[in-house]
């Protein structure tokens, strides 16, 4: 284990960690806001409206986030010119692969917390005379959210380790600084053993911050001593 190498090239891995938290982050944040209508959506009883929805979301959750990057990285050239437009740069690629691809999972899990709500909960908006958008905005989505907590801090996780495959398209992550590492000094088991300790540091991070956002949020649902 050389020590010395992986101190050296510290500030590379910082950099990669820059672009991973960014690029996870703000493909959460854009995947979120679309996830929420699209649960709405695959919840309707018009077909005409559920179908699409559930269609993308099928699709999006049944194939590999690795082909769908490669599909949009090298094959949107295919439909459109992409030369001085933002899909020519890799991190835009990579970008709305991890948008799409956690918008259809994070769908289906607000869908199944929407499912499992308690019915006097709804019946007890509708008792007041709440019109359905109405319902969903102040009973329905609140309440669907923090029972989703649990569920979606797996998939956040899970887009972080993901996040991974953007090192192929030649963006500078976590994993691509490993690669660059590893070319330079042949070291690959230092190079990716650093690499995989940020992902796990941050990884932590994650469930501790999921852990105080269930306990604030989901305390009503706890057992009275």
């Amino acid at each position: 284990m050389d020590f010395s190498l992986i101190i050296g090239s510290l500030p590379i891995y910082f950099s990669g960690l820059w672009t991973t938290v960014w690029l996870v982050g703000v493909a959460l944040v854009i995947g979120l806001s679309i996830a929420i209508p699209l649960a709405i959506a695959r919840n309707s009883r018009n077909y005409a409206i559920s179908t699409p929805a559930w269609a993308y979301i099928y699709f999006f959750r049944g194939t590999p986030l690795l082909v769908q990057l490669y599909l949009i990285y090298y094959g949107m050239d295919q439909f459109f010119p992409v030369k001085d437009t933002l899909w020519e740069n890799a991190w835009f690629c990579a970008l709305v692969s991890f948008v799409l691809n956690t918008s259809a999972y994070t769908a289906e899990i607000i869908r199944g917390a929407i499912n499992g709500l308690p019915k006097g909960e709804v019946e007890a908006a509708k008792a007041y005379g709440m019109s359905t958008w109405k319902t969903y905005r102040r009973v329905v989505l609140p309440s669907a959210l923090r029972r989703a907590l649990p569920a979606y801090s797996n998939e956040v996780i899970f887009m972080l380790h993901g996040s991974a495959v953007a090192g192929i398209v030649t963006i500078m992550d976590l994993t691509g600084a490993a690669r660059l590492v590893n070319s330079r000094y042949y070291a690959p088991f230092e190079s990716f053993l650093t690499a995989g300790l940020f992902y796990m540091s941050l990884t932590f991070i994650i469930i501790f911050c999921f852990k105080k956002a269930e306990k604030r949020f989901l305390a009503y649902l706890r057992p009275l001593s």
